[in-house]
């Protein structure tokens, strides 16, 4: 399989089979307000579906797949309000910001490799995390593609962090955190195979139904194997998905040390059964 790669100032494009995979935007431009930060979309089956949904009207911090947290030692790296225990959702001057600082890509052995260096700033401009990302495109099959999401954090503070959610502060089964899809708007009441809100596992499947065409499409999340956590999914009234990193319990990192994970999203056309997802993770183990 051969990826092309179309590149510009703020984005990267990703293409295989004449279909713009994903584009990736590492420069975006955006109101403070939404805790500017690189996303991914439109993210496209092999078919030509959009599978993501951008900046909509009841969360327009929501855009397509990002790597984000809502909750880092009282700041707020998500967007829109913040969570606070006893108070609820409070407008507050502490949304951060994560700075794309060099990117790189390259093609070959059937896979495209988007590596990128990143700071994450806080509202008043302090430097608090420096990151390593990485985003791998490849196992292109008849009917689907794969997107592999590595990430690391490491505090460059003098002094600790801590990530947490509005779960954390107290708001039942809103532990969201970490990496985040948010569905277009019509796989809203879409079909959930796998952990309910808040449950374990190492994976979980959601299947939507596109508007204006008569076709479903299958996106299968891969939790971090070596630290699976809690699921955060919504069917209703939205459809998004996130392997949290701190569904109720807050995960502290020491200044120097480094958080990592890595995540799978298998991106396929129809409605895949049960049978067909376990068939698929036997036939390509991670």
């Amino acid at each position: 399989m051969t990826f092309e790669l179309v590149q510009n100032e703020d984005s990267l494009t990703v293409r295989a089979r004449d279909v713009d995979l994903f584009r990736y935007v590492h420069r975006p431009v955006m109101d403070p307000f939404e805790a500017p930060k690189p996303y991914l979309h439109p993210v496209r089956t092999l078919a030509g579906d959009v599978v993501t949904g951008y900046r909509p009207h009841d969360h327009r911090w929501h855009k397509g797949i990002q790597i984000t947290a809502s909750w880092v030692s009282g700041h707020n790296f998500w967007g829109g309000g913040t969570y606070l225990r006893g108070h609820g959702y409070v407008d507050l001057p502490n949304l951060g910001t994560m700075r794309s600082l060099t990117l790189s890509a390259e093609t070959g052995r059937g896979r495209a490799v988007i590596t990128e260096a990143l700071a994450w700033h806080t509202m008043a401009g302090e430097h608090w995390i420096d990151e390593r990302r990485t985003l791998t495109a490849h196992d292109v099959g008849g009917d689907f593609w794969t997107l592999d999401v590595t990430t690391s954090l490491t505090n460059v503070r003098d002094s600790g962090l801590v990530f947490g959610s509005p779960g954390t502060q107290g708001r039942e089964l809103a532990g969201y955190t970490g990496l985040f899809w948010r569905g277009p708007r019509d796989f809203t009441g879409g079909e959930v195979i796998g952990p309910a809100m808040g449950g374990q596992g190492d994976r979980l499947a959601f299947i939507g139904t596109h508007d204006e065409v008569d076709r479903s499409s299958t996106l299968l999340f891969l939790d971090d194997p070596d630290t699976p956590g809690h699921w955060f999914v919504r069917s209703e009234p939205m459809p998004a998905v996130n392997p949290s990193l701190a569904f109720d319990e807050e995960l502290p990192l020491a200044p120097g040390d480094t958080l990592s994970r890595r995540y799978r999203i298998v991106v396929a056309d129809g409605a895949w059964t049960a049978g067909r997802l376990s068939r698929h993770l036997a036939e390509h183990p991670w």
